[in-house]
């Protein structure tokens, strides 16, 4: 019987079985002999007999129940964050099999924590290093860029080729700078430095930023809200955010386009939504927009470098956030943010 094969069952089975089999013999020896007390005397057996069985159950019961306690207690302390936690085990039997698997379970998860640190890190290092590397030549070639839009005079060809290669330099380290970021995101280097800030002060920054683009390109920027609505966040981080949606809504509108950023307080969220009436994203694309270097064969965007967005939504999942989009071709998109808001219980 494989039941037996655990210690503390076979105990308790064994000091059962002792108990009974003494009750019978001790009624047996009553009865040949004759004594006048003797369903008296077999009562007072039976109930001591079965105070002892109740006994021996409480002892394996409460003994079982210390186990299952430590196993709970060890289990919690894992899920808290210690990789050292682990279930006692050293006897036979089901229940510790049943541990020895959730042990070798913690093992195998901590192995694969501590793969996928190693290839954060290699990632964080790598990236690092290429953008690093990439630093000093894009210094060194606006230095010598400046110099030929300022030798060129009138020469509409050297103007003009100078200006499109200080375009693509503004690119490169458009790229270096998010790849920083992000990778600083993934790594987990960065501190979110978290203050009570007003949502309509980090709008009209927002706002500010982009006003003289949008101008210039033709294109109304509508920013409304409840002015007194406030938000637990990093300032940078978020504005960092919300700039890289607008900026993605700026470079998918043409002229006469409207965009329009709007906040407001529902039940328990503050909810940030930057929608546009451009040209709207693929059904095929939008379960990838958030894919980093992610370009659609529908797209005819050719200066986008496919981080913005992914890298708004890890700006916005650092903060506890979910970000949503809904699009339809030829109408517009729509980025809906929600933030939880805290609550006391």
């Amino acid at each position: 019987m494989k039941i037996l094969v655990d210690s503390k069952i076979k105990h308790l089975f064994y000091t059962v079985a002792l108990i009974f089999f003494s009750f019978l013999l001790l009624s047996f020896f009553l009865f040949t002999l004759d004594v006048t007390q003797t369903a008296g005397i077999s009562l007072i057996l039976f109930l001591m007999t079965g105070i002892a069985v109740l006994g021996v159950m409480f002892l394996y019961f409460n003994d079982q129940y210390k186990t299952m306690e430590n196993a709970i207690s060890q289990i919690k302390d894992y899920t808290a964050g210690n990789p050292a936690a682990r279930i006692e085990c050293d006897e036979e039997g089901e229940l510790n099999r049943l541990f020895h698997e959730v042990n070798a379970l913690v093992a195998i998860l901590n192995a694969h924590a501590e793969n996928e640190e190693r290839a954060k890190r290699f990632m964080k290092d790598t990236l690092s290093d290429i953008s690093h590397q990439l630093k000093t030549p894009l210094a060194a070639l606006n230095i010598y860029n400046g110099i030929i839009q300022q030798e060129a005079g009138d020469a509409e060809s050297i103007q003009e080729f100078a200006a499109l290669s200080e375009q693509e330099l503004e690119r490169i380290e458009t790229l270096v700078q998010n790849l920083l970021k992000i990778t600083k995101l993934d790594a987990g280097t960065i501190v979110l430095e978290k203050t009570v800030e007003n949502v309509s002060e980090l709008m009209a920054q927002i706002e500010r930023r982009f006003a003289f683009q949008a101008c210039q390109e033709g294109k109304t920027l509508s920013f409304s809200g409840d002015e007194s609505l406030t938000l637990l966040c990093d300032r940078t981080w978020l504005t960092e955010a919300v700039g890289n949606l607008l900026k993605n809504a700026l470079d998918h509108t043409q002229a006469g386009d409207r965009i329009t950023v709007q906040w407001k307080r529902r039940a328990t969220l503050v909810q940030l939504v930057v929608q546009d009436n451009g040209c709207g994203i693929h059904p095929e694309d939008l379960h990838h927009i958030f894919k980093r270097f992610y370009r659609s064969r529908f797209s005819k965007d050719t200066q986008g470098i496919g981080l913005g967005l992914p890298l708004a939504k890890a700006i916005v999942e650092a903060h506890s956030g979910t970000i949503e989009v809904d699009s339809t071709l030829g109408i517009g998109t729509t980025f809906t943010i929600n933030f939880l808001i805290p609550t006391k219980l």
